[in-house]
């Protein structure tokens, strides 16, 4: 279940809030406990978490900008202020390593320092152990529920302290038991100088990437078999994805057949939305289809050709000899039109379809005027239709396959008598026997009743 925007950000900012608090109180313990004990440790301990406090800050403020609303200036949102955040963070990182080298080398080579390794010195750095600890799962929970970037740096910077705290903790362990003197302490200085360095460095690229708009790894042939799974894809042609923030945009363009209505590639556009939503719901989608001729049969190609024409074509067939391909199809034409303007366009459609196929065997065009209304109907009375009904039964007999008809229903319009029903026909016959059946059916009533301006035959599938 999607958690509403307002909980996220108050999840958010309140994890974020804590984490300065938790700052505020390490860094304050660990400059009072290493100014009387004289670690280096601790006090690159506290000079990190002096910098973690500036971190967290920086995070609060990135979370409380990253979740607002696009506006006219910024039409991806306010995300990137987290990896601005980050990147922030970083170069604070960085120059607090600086320091603290700077700092070790000084005691081992150049200058010697006395170092207690008192209680109070162990109890700081267990007591920041926990705390981090704390302070890092909670963040880390909230940064993979709502994909913030701002949060995870926060948190591997609390998850470095835990480490660093230890090896620490290991330098005054040394201290104590006279092995090395203070510059055991230095030495861990140095180690935990050098475990920033690489989160850091980790960190660093990672921001530089979002910044620069690099694809999270594996993500775009993710996207592009998700997409190619989707009836009506025929490929997918490009994919751009960008992140900003928590967010990701997403833009695909794809081909689809181009003898697709516009709603028919609206259909395939959403489930291709809906499908990559359901791997990254924190996506904005953007799908773009654009017209294929691949992996189209004749038939296809030819409402392909009509439609792209504004043609309204119908019963069309092909059949092939030695000569090549022969086109039959009806053209329905504003029935206001001259015979002459009527045949252009067959001559148009004829010229296009030559386009498209090349050579040709024949092309046979039948023009049908187009009804433009709805035409007035009455029902006939039961005397009247009773001829027809009885009249019908007895045909029906003829044909075994059909075993019952339903629904019949006459009616009288201006150009004749309008007649449908649906014939139940054994189920376990082809769309081709059953297609036959229907047309010479057509055809026998016809005969019998010339009159009938309309036959509309629904077959179904009989079941006993």
């Amino acid at each position: 279940m999607t958690t509403p925007p307002l909980q996220q950000q108050r999840e958010k900012q309140f994890v974020a809030a804590t984490s300065v608090v938790a700052a505020v109180f390490l860094t304050t313990i660990k400059i009072a406990v290493g100014c009387l004990t004289g670690s280096l440790g601790i006090l690159a301990e506290a000079a990190h978490s002096g910098l973690d406090l500036v971190a967290a800050i920086i995070t609060l403020f990135a979370v409380r900008v990253s979740d607002r609303a696009p506006d006219k200036a910024h039409h991806y949102g306010h995300g990137k202020i987290e990896n601005l955040s980050a990147l922030a963070e970083t170069f604070l990182l960085f120059l607090t390593c600086a320091w603290i080298i700077y700092e070790a080398v000084q005691r081992l080579f150049f200058q010697t320092q006395h170092v207690e390794a008192t209680n109070w010195a162990f109890a700081t750095m267990a007591i920041s152990i926990v705390v981090d600890f704390s302070r890092s799962r909670a963040l880390a929970r909230v940064a993979k529920k709502y994909q913030s970037q701002a949060l995870e740096a926060d948190a591997l910077h609390f998850q470095t302290d835990i480490w660093s705290s230890l090896v620490v903790m290991a330098g005054l362990a040394l201290v104590r038991f006279g092995i090395g003197g203070g510059r055991a302490d230095a030495l861990a200085a140095l180690a935990v100088a050098l475990i920033v360095i690489y989160v850091s460095w980790r960190l660093g690229k990672r921001t530089v990437d979002a910044l620069l708009d690099t694809a999270p790894e594996g993500i775009t042939e993710s996207i592009i078999t998700t997409a190619e799974q989707i009836p009506g894809v025929c490929r997918v042609l490009r994919v751009r994805v960008r992140g900003s923030g928590a967010h990701l945009f997403i833009e695909l363009r794809v081909a689809v057949p181009r003898h697709y209505s516009i709603q028919t590639t609206h259909n395939v556009t959403s489930r291709i939305q809906h499908a990559i939503h359901a791997g990254t719901p924190n996506a904005d989608i953007i799908v773009d289809a654009v017209p294929s001729a691949e992996k189209e049969n004749v038939l296809e190609r030819i409402r392909a050709v009509a439609d792209n024409g504004h043609f309204a074509v119908h019963h069309i067939t092909t059949h092939h000899t030695a000569r090549g391909l022969y086109i039959d199809l009806d053209l329905e034409v504003e029935p206001t039109l001259t015979f002459e303007r009527a045949h252009a366009q067959t001559t148009d459609l004829e010229r296009q379809l030559h386009n498209e196929f090349g050579e040709l065997a024949d092309i046979n065009v039948h023009i049908e005027p187009r009804d433009q209304e709805t035409l007035a109907a009455v029902e006939l009375s039961a005397e009247h239709a009773s001829p027809y009904i009885e009249r019908l039964e007895t045909i029906r007999q003829e044909f075994p396959s059909i075993r019952e008809l339903q629904d019949i229903r006459l009616q009288r319009m201006r150009c004749g008598i309008y007649l449908s029903f649906h014939a139940l026909i054994d189920a376990e016959r082809t769309v081709t026997e059953v297609h036959d059946i229907a047309e010479e059916l057509e055809v026998r009533l016809r005969h019998q009743f010339p009159h009938l301006s309309r036959v509309v035959i629904h077959t179904e599938p009989y079941r006993p």
